[in-house]
């Protein structure tokens, strides 16, 4: 590889993480609550009209999920339904490709929600939900979050040794 690559993706890589940072720092203005160390693809659509919408530290959102805090139908099916709601994702969640998280849905704490899912209710902590609707396959028995600095200090070491 040559140095000018090298710069190449470097510059890349670096303007496409201040894209990312900018797009969070959007959502946070219009009212979305977002933890820290979030990574939410800027393909992912977040509702921001109405409703509540509040994402834990460390989760990750990925290409196509759509976020809906609002349901313009329940109106239609019951007059005295607002439509608007709440959507709570806790800590550490990861939502795959294409997956839509519809209004009153709170996702518990380290679980994973499956590629194309679509999450119509509240899915429990340390578990694994796949499908339309999204149901739950699995649970998480033991798992350990990498933090930061212990995380960079293992990539050091493993880069000099």
């Amino acid at each position: 590889m040559n140095l000018f690559s090298f710069l190449l993706r470097r510059s890349v890589h670096y303007f496409g993480n201040l894209i990312r940072w900018l797009h969070i720092t959007y959502l946070r203005c219009m009212g979305v609550k977002i933890g820290r160390g979030c990574m939410i693809s800027l393909r992912a659509k977040i509702d921001i009209r109405r409703g509540k919408i509040t994402i834990g530290n460390y989760c990750t959102i990925t290409y196509g999920c759509v976020i809906l805090s609002h349901d313009r139908s329940a109106m239609h099916i019951n007059p005295l339904d607002s439509g608007e709601g709440e959507v709570v994702i806790k800590d550490n969640v990861y939502i795959g490709v294409n997956s839509v998280v519809l209004r009153n849905v709170t996702i518990g704490e380290n679980s994973v929600i499956g590629a194309g899912s679509v999450v119509t209710r509240d899915i429990p902590p340390n578990s694994v939900a796949v499908g339309n609707p999204a149901r739950v396959v699995k649970k998480i028995e033991r798992f350990e979050h990498p933090q930061p600095d212990n995380l960079a200090v293992e990539l050091a070491a493993r880069s000099t040794g």
